[in-house]
């Protein structure tokens, strides 16, 4: 029997002979286009968009308004360099953003391009407004794949491998996970074992911290903790930066995920879905913190890229009147509201929790022992794919199965993603 090649296998051989192993893949396909929440490959086949390219398509493959707003700034200007002449989707939309920050007083705004920007940029801001040196971050985090993205990221085994010596001066305190035994009480009280033992909060600049976990499972910051970190941070003169890069711009349900704890950052990260899809990221935050960095201490080559401002504009265009929060709201309960019946049926569902729309399951072994379960991850994964969703992986132990899919899905849509991820999940579980 002669056997054929598909032109998915010659790029998959491409793709092994000419990258680096180091860039893993999560499904064996190639993109031909996509729309909304339908992806189709190059050999014609059709996927709901579960993970829309890791949190970026908050509002879908290739929005109509999107392109109409890069295709006219295509026309117009692509690049200068924002610190070497100005252009005006920059400065409207650092307006915009700036009338959108969760904090008090005066914003200003900072654009660059990509999360691990954000963060650093961040850090970098805090120092300067503090003259403080240390950092403290949490178990469980992901900040991005930079030297000092690493070194804040508390979950090491993928991330860091062999890569150090890290950044001095950071330090992680643990993230409440109730489902694996550790409270908001024992997370604080670990706080304080690191101020006592490790570091005098006299010299911390600044407490960085996901309001939802994303590449740590999806685990939502309690609001008690999160006030309790904001009193923290007032006592000792901190700032408290949110890093909202996966759980920003309406994934949450409300804009900004912090906003619903009613506690208020400092500096806060985006990247993501501001851009839809075109890589943008930036710091907002206090006007007076921001102004800190003198002059050339900010910046970057491609830092706010005309085209991605304006896919930026058009993004907040989509949010200004309330609607699509709204429908993320009513997403976000469908999307409980079927995992739980699901876990009523599936023992291997330990856990189902997040906040709105950003919605996960933890996968064990049993629901005694609570032992995590990766392969069944990776089973759902690609019975899934072969049922037409493509799902992602997430979690300190790599068994939790997260969902971002695009925020404008529809019912209809939603039903018949909803009846792929029900019949993956039975498959691979041997119908619970």
């Amino acid at each position: 029997m002669t056997s054929t090649t598909t032109r998915t296998d010659d790029l998959l051989a491409l793709r092994h002979s000419e990258v680096p192993r180091g860039v893993s893949l999560a499904h064996p396909i190639v993109a031909a286009r996509a729309e909304g929440v339908k992806l189709w490959d190059i050999e014609g086949r059709e996927y709901h968009d579960w993970v829309g390219g890791i949190g970026v398509l908050n509002v879908g493959h290739s929005h109509p308004a999107v392109v109409a707003a890069v295709q006219a700034q295509l026309a117009a200007v692509t690049h200068t360099a924002f610190q070497v002449t100005l252009y005006e989707p920059y400065l409207r939309l650092a307006q915009r953003l700036n009338a959108r920050f969760p904090g008090t007083g005066p914003a200003k705004t900072l654009f660059l391009t990509t999360g691990a920007e954000a963060t650093e940029n961040a850090i970098k801001i805090a120092r300067a407004a503090t003259n403080r040196p240390a950092v403290i971050s949490f178990t469980h985090s992901f900040h991005g794949r930079t030297l000092l993205g690493m070194t804040l990221t508390g979950k090491k085994a993928t991330y860091a491998q062999n890569f150090g010596p890290f950044a001095p001066d950071v330090y992680h305190a643990p993230f409440p996970y109730d489902y694996r035994g550790t409270g908001v009480e024992q997370a604080l009280e670990g706080m304080r074992e690191l101020f006592r033992t490790t570091v005098d909060p006299s010299r911390v600049a600044a407490i960085i911290l996901e309001p939802v976990l994303g590449e740590g499972g999806f685990l939502p910051a309690p609001v008690e903790f999160l006030h309790a970190l904001r009193g923290i941070c007032d006592q000792h003169g901190i700032l408290f930066i949110a890093d909202e890069i996966q759980s920003g711009v309406g994934r949450t349900g409300d804009f900004w995920a912090i906003e619903a704890s009613g506690v208020q950052p400092d500096l806060l990260c985006f990247a993501k879905s501001i851009g839809a899809g075109l890589p943008i990221s930036g710091v907002t935050g206090r006007a007076e913190i921001m102004d800190a960095p003198l002059p050339g201490g900010l910046g970057g080559t491609y830092a706010g890229n005309p085209l991605a401002c304006a896919a930026g504009l058009a993004v907040l265009d989509l949010f200004e009147d309330g609607t699509l929060l709204a429908h993320a709201r009513h997403v976000g309960q469908r999307l409980r509201a079927a995992f739980t019946d699901l876990q009523g049926d599936i023992g291997a569902i330990g856990d189902v929790r997040g906040q709105g729309p950003m919605i996960a399951l933890e996968l064990v072994k049993d629901r005694v022992s609570r032992e995590p379960d990766p392969d069944l991850a990776t089973r759902i994964v690609e019975e899934a794919r072969d049922q037409g969703l493509l799902l992602l992986k997430a979690g300190m132990y790599a068994n939790v199965i997260r969902v971002l899919l695009p925020l404008t899905v529809t019912d209809e849509e939603l039903d018949e993603g909803l009846e792929r991820f029900e019949g993956a999940v039975r498959a691979a579980a041997g119908g619970g």
